[in-house]
């Protein structure tokens, strides 16, 4: 079995930061693109950033300056730093692995449960 791990969201005030990691667990080979998602209340699925194997990176327009986007491949881990929060960045905050391969030879769209990150004073 294989799973997305997210954690580190939370009550945070407007300028602060946080830091979200999402681990994938369980018979991986391989994880090509990784994404990070959110969704506000009422709102639809928003794309944060999208980071590639090899460590190329790319951003939503409004995101690139405050957040970055980086992984541990060894680790199977995916992180967001995220700083200067704005209450319009409370969302729940989920990880994808659109082309995750397993070590039984089959090939995953595998998401994480989500963070909670509130931005508020």
């Amino acid at each position: 079995q294989v799973q997305l791990v997210e954690s580190g969201g939370g009550l945070v005030h407007p300028g602060g930061s946080l830091r979200l990691s999402c681990t994938a667990s369980g018979s991986i080979l391989s994880i090509n693109d990784m994404y990070w998602y959110r969704q506000a209340p009422g709102k639809q699925l928003e794309l944060v950033a999208r980071i590639s194997e090899s460590g190329l990176t790319y951003y939503e327009d409004s995101m690139e300056s405050r957040f970055t986007i980086s992984r541990d491949n060894a680790e199977n881990t995916l992180y967001l730093q995220m700083n200067d929060l704005k209450p319009e960045d409370t969302a729940r905050y989920y990880c994808n692995a659109p082309d995750l391969a397993t070590s039984w030879g089959t090939r995953l769209d595998a998401w994480g449960q989500g963070t909670l990150v509130t931005v508020s004073s």
